[in-house]
């Protein structure tokens, strides 16, 4: 096997939560371009089923909408279920759906904690649980959970946010540990500052634009495509090696 055909996917089938839009739609096109079956979860009916076609489409890949909410364990297992009816199996799991919500703890309701939380990190948990007993008994698997460089570093209003994020690092670290006999490797992917719906509010305001901008070494807020190949690295057997790790994709901002 060369050195590039490690990143092939080719016969994997890989499941990304919240794979609708953002983040999500770009690994999910690039696990596909890589050569998996891809299955998309999110809320929506009418997003979560134009980004499968929208998948197939650009990479000719077989492509699955699911409507679901991760923070119901009932809905997660009849997504898992549903993959596994549809495609036979299932090799990856991209725990990518969540949410922010910005503001000084004083201001936040305990109602934002709890919808962060649940989403954040409760989600992951539901889904991780949900793939674990097809994933044992075909004695392989990578779980991908989407952190931020906000489980490593801090910024103030975003209590809830790094605190989820902090927590999903160490279920990725204690999962690594518990399934590393099954062949199981869980990493995690942190994302920096980029350029996505989630962070419309900062890319908006000018002032918080520029000086986020002037945090980043590399001078600029990371690109969406950007983050596709770090995601087909760890879903693939170059990373047969890589367990329990946070990889950063932040343009050097946590290493300041």
């Amino acid at each position: 096997m060369s050195v590039l055909d490690r990143f092939r996917l080719d016969g994997k089938v890989a499941l990304v939560t919240g794979g609708s839009r953002g983040l999500g739609r770009v690994i999910a096109e690039a696990l596909a371009s890589a050569g998996a079956s891809v299955a998309l979860t999110a809320r929506n009916s009418e997003q979560v089923h134009s980004a499968a076609l929208g998948v197939q489409e650009s990479t000719g890949a077989r492509s699955l909408g699911i409507v679901a909410d991760v923070t119901q364990d009932a809905e997660i297992r009849s997504a898992v279920a549903r993959v596994l009816d549809t495609f036979g199996r299932l090799d990856i799991l991209v725990n990518n759906a969540g949410i922010n919500i910005r503001g000084p703890i004083e201001e936040l309701k305990e109602s934002d904690w709890d919808q962060v939380l649940d989403t954040n990190l409760k989600g992951p948990w539901l889904c991780c649980r949900a793939v674990s007993e097809p994933m044992k008994r075909q004695k392989w698997g990578r779980v991908i959970n989407m952190s931020s460089m906000l489980g490593e570093i801090a910024l103030p209003g975003r209590s809830p946010y790094a605190s989820s994020k902090g927590g999903l690092d160490l279920l990725t670290k204690t999962l690594a540990l518990e399934w590393a006999a099954d062949r199981i490797n869980v990493n995690a992917l942190c994302p920096g500052p980029f350029a996505t719906e989630l962070n419309l509010p900062l890319l908006n305001d000018p002032t918080v634009n520029a000086a986020m901008q002037a945090k980043i070494p590399l001078g600029r807020w990371g690109e969406p495509v950007e983050i596709g190949p770090a995601a087909v690295f760890l879903a693939s057997e170059a990373s047969s090696f890589v367990t329990g790790a946070c990889l950063f994709v932040d343009g050097g901002y946590t290493v300041q």
